[in-house]
């Protein structure tokens, strides 16, 4: 049994504890442990993916249970791919964050890495009550990152997430006591086994502890009418915070997806329990992203609404549950979550060299190096907003067309097209401030300096931004490879047998004990 779906949990987990081990050696020791672990982190996602292009899945049984009973990591497609777009993430946020923002409160490296640990557990365990642990493990950390530094603004956006995370925790709880009292499994691969034989008398509860679990995968993700939170929770965390947490809300969606394809769609009494809300709810999503957009009055909000819009835009392909729509929605995936994570290092750069101004779209200090910042936000804004010819056109296109078919094909389309286009004419808005209308009275032209009065450039800062561009840039010249690699896994999530096999092997049916 390979080692290496386990690898991506150890690595970060082991860090964090000898992160505390550190922690008297100062914050360069715990930079470079840090940026270590990470490039670490990378080297074994990619092995990782590298491993299942084969159409092979991994399993991983801690203990040796076998399942149903124990502990088991399953890597597949799916799971590497969250990993690879996790680790890349991670990447930047240890870079960027070592100009500054990780000295301005304690722990900071301590938390990041628990917060990956969390992000990867989620993503390879095959078992729903461990997602709940992991999910734990994510969102304390998460809570810790978000307050880092301190402030009336980040004490009550934190306040407010706490609130409604410790809400959605106990809801995620309940829904594993009802699903686990009705059909004896939370293993993954064994409710492809479970559902279908599930007695008709006891369909109902089974039907309500699902739709429970939905409840809490859609509020992660951020739909309408639970996802107000995102937008004041995104703009308030730190910068290299906000670029992790672009991945935060991929996490309730890709829980939606594995429950969807593997739980949901094998039965006739829950094939058709996301059906018609959560395609009306995403368009919604879509809408209220749009808002938002229109209504900001700083770069980091727009950000924050793009990642709504987003949400919507994910879960309009989970709600269609195609073939064509999953591999659609992959590849929107790893486009927005690049581009969003780039886009916050953008409204950085842009915030630190205009002064007070910050990002506010306001007249404000001519910007210093204009050819980084102008290049970025030209590629970058292109592909947030779909226009061609970069990725986001291109992710944009896949997924209408991968609508066609539905009920909801024509509002859909409707809501893409508008979001793409306010977009673009927000951050066209917010071009014209920055680059053309520069405030020139001797007032205006303020330190260059952020408020921990470190230098507007500074190479860890430049070279995450940089690397996110690139990739940016990758995904739109790789866009064959990368979508058949999304279409593969598409249609190896939509035959759930192969995920049983990976899990079961040969071995018999479990005997399941007679419940009341």
């Amino acid at each position: 049994m390979s080692h290496l779906p386990i690898l991506p949990f150890i690595v970060p987990f082991v860090t964090a504890g000898l992160l505390l081990l550190l922690n008297g050696l100062g914050i360069a020791a715990k930079r470079r442990v840090s940026a270590i672990a990470v490039a670490v982190l990378v080297i074994v996602s990619f092995q990782l993916l590298a491993s299942v292009t084969d159409d092979r899945i991994h399993v991983y049984r801690l203990g040796d249970w076998p399942a149903p009973f124990g502990i088991v990591l399953v890597a597949d497609r799916l799971a590497a791919l969250m990993v690879v777009l996790t680790a890349l993430l991670a990447a930047a946020v240890v870079a960027s964050s070592i100009g500054g923002t990780d000295a301005e409160g304690r722990h900071f490296h301590v938390f990041l890495q628990l917060q990956l640990a969390g992000l990867n557990g989620a993503f390879l365990t095959g078992d729903i009550f461990n997602l709940f642990v992991f999910f734990e493990i994510l969102l304390l950390a998460s809570y810790a990152l978000l307050m880092h530094g301190g402030g009336l603004v980040r004490s009550r956006a934190g306040l407010g997430y706490v609130i409604m995370n410790l809400a959605g925790s106990a809801l995620f709880l309940i829904a594993l006591g009802l699903t686990y009292g009705s059909i004896g499994t939370l293993n993954m691969a064994d409710l492809v086994q479970v559902l279908p034989n599930v007695a008709p008398a006891d369909q109902p509860p089974v039907r309500v502890a699902l739709a429970l679990l939905v409840a809490v995968f859609v509020f992660k993700a951020a739909l309408l009418p639970i996802g107000f939170w995102l937008p004041h929770v995104y703009t308030a965390a730190p910068v290299p915070v906000a670029v992790l947490f672009v991945i935060m809300t991929k996490v309730g969606i890709y829980a939606l997806l594995r429950l969807s394809t593997i739980g949901l769609s094998t039965a006739p009494f829950t094939s058709d329990l996301l059906a018609p809300w959560l395609a009306w709810l995403s368009v919604a999503t879509i809408g209220f992203g749009v808002v938002g957009a229109l209504a900001a009055s700083r770069m980091s909000a727009v950000i924050a609404s793009i990642i709504v819009i987003s949400s919507g835009t994910l879960l309009l392909g989970v709600a269609a549950g195609t073939v064509s729509a999953h591999a659609a929605m992959l590849y929107y995936l790893i486009n927005t979550t690049v581009v969003a994570a780039g886009l916050f290092l953008l409204a950085d750069h842009v915030s630190r060299q205009r002064g007070t101004v910050g990002d506010a779209f306001e007249k404000g200090p001519r910007l210093t190096s204009v050819a980084l910042v102008g290049g970025a936000y030209l590629v970058l804004s292109l592909a947030a907003s779909g226009m061609p010819p970069l990725s986001g056109f291109l992710a944009k296109l896949m997924v209408m067309q991968s609508l066609g078919s539905t009920n909801t094909m024509f509002a859909a389309w409707f809501a893409l097209v508008v979001s793409g286009f306010v977009v673009a004419l927000v951050l066209a808005r917010a071009a014209s401030t920055y680059f053309w209308e520069p405030a020139k009275s001797a007032a205006a032209e303020t330190s260059r300096k952020d408020v921990a009065g470190h230098a507007p450039s500074e190479p860890g800062r430049d070279a995450a931004l940089v690397g996110l561009l690139a990739l940016t840039i990758v995904v739109t010249v790789a866009a064959a490879p990368i979508s058949s690699f999304a279409r593969a896994t598409a249609e190896q999530i939509a035959a759930p047998e192969k995920y049983v096999t990976a899990n079961f092997g040969s071995a018999p049916p479990v005997k399941r004990e007679r419940r009341p």
